[in-house]
């Protein structure tokens, strides 16, 4: 086997195992079918109770977040997947840190600038 063979050979099979086969992506189809169907089912039926109802369908999209990540993104511990792994966490850790310091960028906008004491009248006279 000549280098060239030996090089494709290897992209080959470094190729290989960065991508799912048929049999995982049906797994993760079938999984991913599964949940929605749960999650439908738990709104359109009065099976689970009405105070329960969102914290079921919050874990359901739990579960459907991580089916979609390890069956169709390939985030996963293995060695090959440990940087997307990584970078994934810290792109996720920098949205939640986005988002939740503009929620509260505005909440204390809200609560702090907002004339809520003050009558119409008094806000009127004012002007």
């Amino acid at each position: 086997m000549n280098k060239t063979s030996q090089h494709s050979a290897l992209h080959e099979v470094g190729h290989e195992s960065s991508h799912g086969t048929l049999r995982s992506y049906v797994i993760g189809m079938v999984m991913s079918l599964a949940v929605t169907l749960a999650s439908f089912g738990v709104v359109m039926t009065d099976i689970v109770p009405r105070g329960f109802g969102l914290a079921i369908i919050v874990v359901l999209c739990v579960v459907q977040l991580i089916v979609q990540l390890v069956f169709f993104l390939h985030i996963g511990a293995s060695r090959d997947q440990r940087a997307n792994t990584g970078i994934f966490i810290c792109t996720g850790f920098l949205i939640a840190v986005i988002v939740g310091l503009s929620l509260w960028v505005m909440h204390n906008a809200n609560e702090n600038m907002m004339p809520t004491h003050m009558t119409i009248e008094r806000a009127i006279s004012k002007d």
